[in-house]
C-alpha cells in the first residue's frame, strides 16, 4: 500500500502477488465488517492491483483471497510491513562492523505493529531474486519473494503468522538461470539430513539461565594462575543408551551423567568437539554447515543451553570447538551461495583445501568476516560458552599450507602469510575478550608461528592458549620406543623445555592421536602384557601433569581404552572393571586433584621461574628429575620419572631444602595396579651434595613410574 495521486486527488494504491488466488480483496483491520476493496488481477501468475479513491492515509489491512478450489483465506500482507533492518544496520553489515549480526540476519520471531511473525534476512548480492520457501507455502518460491535492500546484497521480508518449529529455506534465483535451494547461513536449528531444512527457532529469549554467579566469577578469574584441566569429548560416541538402539545420550541426559563424571574426575573444563550443525557424521563435526546452531542430534538449542547451565552450576567450564578455517562443498549450504563464490574465494588456489576437500573463507570480505565474528560471539552470548578452541589455525595463517609451488598465490608483499586471516583472528580474539571477559581462546596451531598467545597490542594473535603439538609428538615418539633404546632418545623428553615458555601452552593428547591406525594411548606403549602398558601410560600422565602448562586429554584415554576411538561407537566403559584400566583412571583423577590443590603447579604453568631442572641429562638411566616451585617452600615439588622397567634402589636426587619430603604421588602404587614399590610415604633430605645442590634425598624408584614429593619443612 502506497499513497498515490490520481489526477489531482490523493488516494491509495495497493499491489499484491498471490499466484494461487482467483480473487483478492482488501480488508481494513480496524473495520473488519466494513467495506472490502477489490483488487484486479493484472497477470495470469497472480499480480493484483487496486486503487482506493476515498482514502489517502495508509492503514493496517489483511488480504482476503479466494483460491481456485473455492477455499477462502484471510491474512496479513507481508509487504505491508517495513523492513526490519534500518539503513544504519545495512551500513554496518556492509562495513563488517556489526559484531552481533546474528540478532538481525537469519530468521527471528518478532511482533511488529501488534502482529506476530518471522523476519527473514539473507545476504545474496548476486542473486536475481530470493524467496522464502517452507512448509507454510508448499515450498513454492512464488509465494514470498523477498525485498532487495539495494547495493548491500541483503534480501529481507517479514512474514506474519509464522511460528517456531516451521521449516524453511531460501530459493535463490541465480544468474545461471536455475534456482538454488539454500539453508539459512544464520540458522539456529536444522532438521536431519538429507533434507537439512532450517527450522524457525527462538533462541535469544527461550531459556532462563541460572549461572550468573559462574559468569561473574569467570570475568574476574586469573586463568594463567589457575588449574585448567580439559576433558575433550565427542558427544555422539561418549556413552550410549543400550536399551534404545544404542543411541547417544541427549544434551539433557549428559547434564546428569557427564556432569557427574567430570566432577568425580576433577576436571575443570569440558571441550566439545564441534557441536555446530553438520550433515556428515564422519566429519566429527568439523565440516560445519550451521555456524550458529547446535546440532539436532542430541536435542534442541534450549536443551543444549540446559546442559551448559548445569555444567556451570557445578563449576565446570565449557569450551567449544569452533571451525572458521573451512566449510564443506555441500550444495545446500554456503558453497556458491548465490550462484557465485560468495563466502569462499573463486580461485581454487585461494579457496579450496586440497587435504580436506573443503572451501576456504574469504577473510578479506567484510560481510564474510562479520559472519564469522558473529558466529564466535553468538556461541558466547546465546549459549554462555566459556572458551573457543579454534581448529586448524595453521591452515589459516599460511597461503601455501599443504601446497606445492605454483598452487598458491602470495600476499601483497610476496610472502606466504595470509594477512587477511591473521587480521581476522586478531579482531575475533579481541572482540570475544572485550564482550565476554574471562573467555578462553585456544589455538590448534601446529607450526612455530610467532606470538600466537601474545596480546594483539604486542603484535600477537591474541589467543590465550595454544595446543603444545611439539611436546605431544616428541613425548609420544619417545614413549613408543622400546625402553632399552630410550636412553638414545632422552633429549626428546627435555627438548620441550627450550620453547615451553615461548607461548601459553596446554599440554594435549587429543582425538587426532588415537585414530587412523595410530592406536589408542594405551596400545601405543610398547611391550606386553597390558599391565606393562598400563604402567607406562600412568607414567606418561604423571609426566604430563607435572610438566608446566594446562592439560587437555581426550575421552577414553583417561582410563586407557584399548581400541582406537570410533565416532560411531560408545567408549568401552566395561573396561573399568579391570584394575589396569581403573588404575589409570584413578591416577588421572588424583593428578587433577593435585593440580588443583598445590599452588606450584597451576601458578607455574606460564612462569619460567616455576620450573627448574634437577637433572635432565641422565640418559644412561633414563631418569628425569625437576622441580615445580611456588612462593612458599612448602609448595615445592620434586618430580622424578623412571622411564625403564628397572627398579632403581638408593637413587639420589638433589633437592633445595633440608627436611622431610612427602611422597604425594607414586604411579606404581598397588591401588593404581602397580607393583607397590615406593618410599613409604616420604623421605628425609640429607646434607649430601648432589646434582649441584647442597642437599639430596635417597629414593627407591619403581620401574616405569612417576614419583612426586612435596617439601614439608
Amino acid at each position: 500500500m502506497h499513497p498515490h495521486i490520481k489526477g489531482k486527488v490523493n488516494c491509495l494504491v495497493v499491489r499484491a502477488y498471490v499466484d494461487d488466488a482467483k480473487s483478492c480483496e482488501l480488508v481494513d483491520v480496524a473495520n473488519a465488517e466494513g467495506p472490502r476493496y477489490k483488487l484486479q488481477r493484472l497477470t495470469k501468475d497472480g499480480f493484483f492491483e487496486g486503487i482506493i479513491e476515498d482514502r489517502d492515509e495508509v492503514f493496517k489491512y489483511r488480504l482476503r483471497i479466494e483460491r481456485f478450489n473455492g477455499e477462502i483465506r484471510q491474512f496479513f500482507d507481508p509487504y505491508s510491513f517495513l523492513p526490519t533492518l534500518s539503513e544504519h544496520d545495512v551500513y554496518l553489515f556492509s562495513e563488517g562492523s556489526d559484531h552481533f549480526l546474528h540478532r538481525k540476519m537469519g530468521a527471528h520471531i518478532r511482533t511488529i505493529d501488534g502482529v506476530i511473525g518471522v523476519s527473514f534476512a539473507v545476504w545474496a548480492p548476486n542473486a536475481e531474486r530470493v524467496s522464502v520457501v517452507g512448509d507454510f507455502n508448499h515450498w513454492d518460491g512464488h509465494y514470498h519473494p523477498m525485498r532487495s535492500l539495494g547495493a548491500s546484497g541483503i534480501w529481507e521480508l517479514f512474514i506474519p503468522g509464522l511460528e517456531s518449529g516451521m521449516k524453511y529455506k531460501y530459493e535463490i534465483g541465480s544468474r545461471h538461470g536455475f534456482p538454488l535451494l539454500k539453508t539459512d547461513p544464520y540458522g539456529t536449528f536444522f532438521e536431519a539430513p538429507p533434507y537439512n531444512a532450517s527450522i524457525i527457532c527462538s533462541v535469544d529469549d527461550s531459556y532462563e539461565w541460572n549461572d550468573a554467579e559462574w559468569i561473574e566469577h569467570r570475568a574476574k578469574s586469573d586463568w594463567k594462575n589457575q588449574p585448567i584441566s580439559v576433558y575433550e569429548m565427542h558427544v555422539g560416541s561418549w556413552k550410549s543408551v543400550v536399551e534404545d538402539a544404542a543411541r547417544p545420550l541427549s544434551y539433557r541426559e549428559l547434564a546428569i551423567e557427564l556432569v557427574e563424571y567430570l566432577k568425580d574426575m576433577r576436571y575443570t573444563h569440558v571441550e566439545f568437539m564441534p557441536l555446530s550443525e553438520h550433515p556428515f557424521d564422519g566429519s566429527w563435526g568439523y565440516q560445519v554447515t550451521g555456524f550458529f546452531a547446535p546440532t539436532y542430534r542430541f536435542g534442541s538449542p534450549e536443551d543444549f543451553m540446559y546442559l551448559v547451565d548445569v555444567l556451570h552450576q557445578n563449576e565446570i567450564g565449557v569450551i567449544m570447538d569452533w571451525v572458521p578455517a573451512h566449510f564443506p562443498t555441500d550444495s545446500f549450504a554456503l558453497s556458491q551461495f548465490d550462484g557465485t563464490a560468495l563466502y569462499e574465494h573463486a580461485d581454487p588456489r585461494q579457496g579450496f583445501h586440497q587435504d580436506w576437500g573443503t572451501l576456504i573463507f574469504n577473510y578479506g570480505r567484510n560481510e564474510v568476516r562479520g559472519f564469522l565474528i558473529a558466529s564466535a560471539l553468538a556461541w558466547c552470548e546465546r549459549y554462555h560458552i566459556d572458551g573457543l578452541r579454534v581448529d586448524a589455525v595453521a591452515s589459516m595463517l599460511y597461503l601455501d599450507y599443504s601446497r606445492e609451488e605454483g598452487q598458491w598465490i602470495p600476499n601483497q608483499h610476496g610472502g606466504r602469510e595470509n594477512l587477511e586471516a591473521i587480521d581476522f583472528l586478531r579482531k575475533t580474539n579481541d572482540l570475544v575478550h572485550k564482550y565476554y571477559p574471562g573467555t578462553l581462546l585456544i589455538a590448534e596451531e601446529s607450526t612455530a608461528f610467532p606470538g600466537v598467545t601474545k596480546p594483539t597490542s604486542e603484535g600477537g594473535l591474541g589467543f590465550d592458549l595454544k595446543w603444545n603439538m611439539g611436546w605431544m609428538h616428541d613425548t609420544l615418539e619417545y614413549f613408543q620406543k622400546d625402553p632399552i633404546y630410550r636412553k638414545y632418545e632422552h633429549h626428546q623428553l627435555s627438548f620441550g623445555m627450550l620453547y615451553q615458555y615461548s607461548e601459553n601452552f596446554t599440554q594435549v593428547f587429543s582425538h587426532d592421536e588415537i585414530v587412523h591406525g595410530k592406536r589408542s594411548m594405551l596400545l601405543k606403549m610398547p611391550g606386553e602384557p597390558i599391565s606393562n602398558k598400563a604402567h607406562q601410560l600412568r607414567l606418561l600422565y604423571g609426566l604430563m601433569w607435572m610438566w608446566p602448562g594446562k592439560k587437555t586429554l581426550f575421552m577414553g584415554s583417561d582410563f586407557g581404552q584399548s581400541a582406537e576411538w570410533n565416532y560411531n561407537k560408545s567408549l568401552d566403559w566395561h573396561l573399568l572393571q579391570y584394575l589396569d584400566h581403573h588404575g589409570i583412571q584413578m591416577v588421572v583423577r588424583d593428578l587433577n586433584r593435585l593440580y588443583q590443590e598445590i599452588p606450584s603447579l597451576a601458578t607455574g604453568d606460564n612462569r619460567p621461574e616455576g620450573f627448574e631442572w634437577i637433572n635432565c641429562t641422565d640418559a644412561e638411566n633414563s631418569i628425569l628429575t625437576f622441580l615445580r616451585k611456588a612462593d612458599a617452600p612448602t609448595d615445592d615439588l620434586t618430580a622424578v620419572g623412571n622411564f625403564t622397567p628397572v627398579l632403581r634402589e638408593g637413587f639420589r636426587v638433589g633437592v633445595p631444602h633440608l627436611g622431610f619430603w612427602k611422597e604425594i604421588l607414586n604411579t606404581d602404587a598397588k591401588e593404581y595396579g602397580g607393583l607397590g614399590f615406593g618410599n613409604n610415604g616420604g623421605v628425609l633430605a640429607e646434607a649430601v651434595e648432589w646434582d649441584g645442590r647442597p642437599y639430596s634425598i635417597k629414593l627407591d624408584l619403581p620401574p616405569q613410574s612417576m614419583s612426586v614429593f612435596r617439601y614439608q619443612g
